[in-house]
């Protein structure tokens, strides 16, 4: 009699989720991986099938099971689809989670600490020297996965036919001005009005976001600032574990949430502010992290209604003086369409830009392909992802792409340069930003 099959502990954890799902078929069609493969077990009713049973012990969590999971994107976009509100993100991390601890996480583990450990900033040193030297751009059209790399990296520098202003060194110095009236986004900001005249906000620097997008948080920044609000540094704070809770590696993702939300609680802040809207959506999810703990969990959801946009941010604030004539097309990232749930917040903010004309590419809410580390891992599936994009963006003729993501921004920013496309990807704060400084030197010379 052959012996029965270990029972994944996670997803038992998560039956109930599993059960609610009738297999109707209504995720189909807002499923990328589905889209591109047509293979019903890269859908997510078809990866629940794997993971139910995989519940009842018919299924090893190696093999098929490995294969499909990881092909998932991630991107959520099954959830509002679903009709019985099955928490696929919540599925797809438990049963990654029963995967990694079959095979001690491997792959993943190594990849993930170059980006997020103790030796990130040494890596993030190597690739910023192999960006400046040009080699990155060379190498960017590159066949197979160096070359995909490489155009990553490319993308994750400004180009100079870019409406994204030009690269300028990290800073942690607050740029604040106060505002003549400041809105009043929480009970904190009254309360410590005589300390600080304009609502504080503490930015999530993140991993990535430091070690290759030094120049978004200069610009977040700079906005902020001319929005009216004040930074207060949040000492000690790291990544935000998303990378490792998406790889299943749950004992890390809470290491770096508890962290985090210590680091928060210290700043005194109003605001725990993200540029990087995976960030966002993991912080909002960090109340299910620590829900094994009572304090923690309340500690979690305290920071989690903390937690916004910086582009939310800014469209609640005071007001911008900025102009700039530039077509931009404007693709959501799909952890703020569907993990914090305001795709519309930089299309508000970028509106207070007089002259620049604006719209959401067709696809916007559809993933592109990058989905953290997945474009690195498999290539040629987000390569047929982000097609529909590239396509949309060479007929709309647009100068720049917006994504407020990083993953987001050197997905597209790679394809772009790939398929030689005139336009190049960009944070919303750099347009921001540089719309600010448009506006200052037009008034400067009296033109305009």
């Amino acid at each position: 009699m052959t012996a029965a099959l270990a029972r994944p502990a996670r997803l038992l954890d998560g039956r109930s989720d599993l059960a609610a799902c009738v297999h109707c078929g209504l995720c189909l069609p807002a499923c990328p991986t589905y889209q591109a493969t047509r293979d019903e077990n890269d859908s997510p009713r078809g990866r629940i099938h794997l993971m139910k049973l995989a519940v009842e012990g018919r299924l090893s969590t190696s093999g098929a099971f490995t294969h499909h999971i990881d092909r998932c994107l991630g991107c959520r976009a099954c959830e509002p689809a679903c009709p019985a509100g099955v928490r696929f993100g919540s599925l797809l991390e438990r049963a990654r989670e029963d995967r990694a601890a079959g095979e001690g996480g491997g792959g993943a583990r190594w990849l993930i600490g170059a980006f997020t450990g103790r030796t990130s900033p040494v890596a993030y040193a190597v690739l910023r020297a192999l960006r400046g030297s040009g080699a990155a751009v060379a190498g960017a059209r590159l066949p197979g996965r160096i070359g995909h790399a490489l155009a990553w990296l490319a993308a994750t520098a400004p180009r100079s036919r870019s409406a994204s202003p030009s690269t300028s060194s990290s800073s942690s110095t607050s740029h604040s001005t106060s505002p003549s009236t400041s809105p009043p986004l929480s009970p904190r900001a009254a309360a410590d009005e005589e300390m600080d005249p304009s609502p504080a906000y503490a930015l999530l620097e993140g991993c990535i976001m430091k070690g290759l997008f030094g120049r978004v948080h200069d610009a977040t920044r700079r906005v902020l600032g001319a929005s009216g609000y004040s930074e207060r540094p949040a000492a000690g704070q790291g990544c935000c574990g998303a990378l490792h809770a998406h790889a299943g590696l749950a004992d890390g993702a809470r290491h770096l949430a508890r962290r985090n939300i210590e680091a928060f609680e210290r700043s005194g802040a109003d605001w725990f502010v993200v540029n990087a809207a995976g960030c966002g959506a993991a912080i909002k999810e960090y109340p299910d992290w620590l829900a094994g703990s009572e304090e923690w969990r309340e500690r979690a959801e305290h920071v989690a209604s903390a937690t916004c946009d910086v582009t939310r941010l800014v469209a609640r604030g005071s007001g911008l003086n900025a102009e700039l004539k530039a077509a931009v097309a404007h693709d959501a990232p799909c952890h703020l369409s569907f993990g914090l749930r305001d795709d519309e917040a930089p299309l508000e903010a970028l509106s207070a830009v007089r002259g620049l004309e604006i719209e959401s590419l067709p696809s916007s809410d559809r993933c592109c392909g990058g989905a953290g580390l997945y474009a690195l891992v498999h290539p040629e599936l987000s390569g047929r992802i982000l097609e529909t994009k590239l396509r949309e963006i060479e007929e709309g003729e647009y100068d720049t792409v917006v994504t407020g993501n990083p993953g987001c921004m050197m997905q597209i920013g790679a394809g772009l340069r790939r398929e030689r496309l005139r336009a190049s990807a960009a944070h919303p704060v750099e347009i921001l930003d540089l719309g600010l400084r448009r506006a200052a030197a037009t008034a400067a010379t009296g033109t305009g």
